[in-house]
């Protein structure tokens, strides 16, 4: 049995990531961290998440002996914490000989620069970053397995991935137009006014500077066109995707494209019927949806995950399960 420690355990991530790890019969909670001046310092997950009562170990500080310890005596460490605290926890952890699945955007790019641009750091460790491997499970399982540092994707790209790789091949070079919706547990569980009941309308944010547009390019090896927008809603995501289509393409070659997804029970595809929410929240599944129209040549794909599960939760589980299934 694997011994998973979580970093990072009482934030929403986190805390979704303990409760899946606890219903695997192969992997075991090594102990749940945060930090040593978190407010939930010593409480259960059980008293922060009444809706798992069963959660009842206890938070635990991360210092230099309880590092030690997860080193000496875990299979893996699992880190759901800021960008710039991941950076460092990844890379000591790794050097350790542990196996490292981080949920942050600390080690998704391989070029070095893309972190002062998008992230507002300089990356302290350029020389782990091409060992990292990007964690879409649904695509990249064979490098998820030979690695021991795992950036798992992010919620909007892992949504907008899933819906446009298939067709990658092609696309024209006009950049798809990617609209997401998330809930508003997307921000994370820290009080902030704008996630507020009282405030928490329907409106676009981060319009054309958001981080998770450059990381849905390089995974997809073609521009985009992103705008998130936070929704009134608990959780989720729904992305709507509009994407031109290379001449001559047709709906059969689309029909085809698609059909990369048969047999797999994390997505599901439809032709001309699109998704609810309703259908994904609380699932580690993708719903696709898409039409195409021959004469225009545009295609329009929709794509709705759970943000916290698929969108990151989950799809932690799915990279410690594959790498620990080569790697026994």
């Amino acid at each position: 049995m694997k011994k998973i420690a979580i970093i990072g355990a009482s934030g929403y991530t986190g805390a979704q990531l303990t409760e899946l790890i606890t219903k695997e019969s192969e992997f075991a909670i090594y102990g749940l961290y945060v930090s040593a001046n978190s407010a939930d310092l010593g409480q259960s997950l059980a008293s922060l998440y009444p809706n798992w009562p069963h959660l009842s170990q206890c938070l635990q500080g991360l210092n230099e002996s309880s590092q030690q310890d997860i080193a000496n005596n875990a299979d893996a460490v699992a880190l759901a914490l800021d960008h710039h605290v991941s950076m460092e926890l990844a890379a000591w952890f790794y050097q350790q000989g542990l196996a490292v699945f981080d949920l942050s955007g600390a080690y998704r790019f391989e070029n070095k620069e893309m972190y002062s641009k998008w992230y507002g750091f300089e990356h302290q460790y350029p020389e782990l970053l091409d060992k990292a491997v990007y964690g879409l499970t649904d695509w990249n399982s064979e490098a998820i397995q030979a690695s021991r540092l795992v950036a798992v994707p992010g919620c909007y790209p892992t949504a907008s991935l899933l819906a446009l790789t298939p067709v990658a091949g092609l696309l024209t070079n006009t950049r798809p137009v990617i609209n997401a919706v998330s809930g508003v547990t997307g921000a994370g569980r820290k009080a902030q006014l704008n996630t507020s009941f009282a405030e928490v309308s329907l409106s676009a944010y981060g319009v054309l500077n958001h981080r998770h547009q450059p990381e849905i390019a390089t995974q997809l090896g073609h521009e985009v066109i992103f705008t998130p927008h936070l929704g009134n809603f608990k959780r989720g995501i729904i992305a709507t995707i509009t994407a031109e289509l290379k001449q001559g393409v047709t709906l059969g070659d689309v029909d085809a494209a698609f059909k990369c997804y048969q047999g797999n029970p994390n997505v599901l595809v439809k032709q001309g019927v699109f998704p609810k929410l309703d259908e994904v929240v609380h699932s580690g599944r993708c719903h696709l949806g898409w039409q195409y129209d021959e004469h225009s040549h545009y295609l329009v794909i929709s794509s709705v995950i759970d943000n916290l599960i698929k969108g990151a939760a989950s799809q932690a589980l799915e990279c410690i399960s594959i790498h620990f299934k080569s790697n026994p």
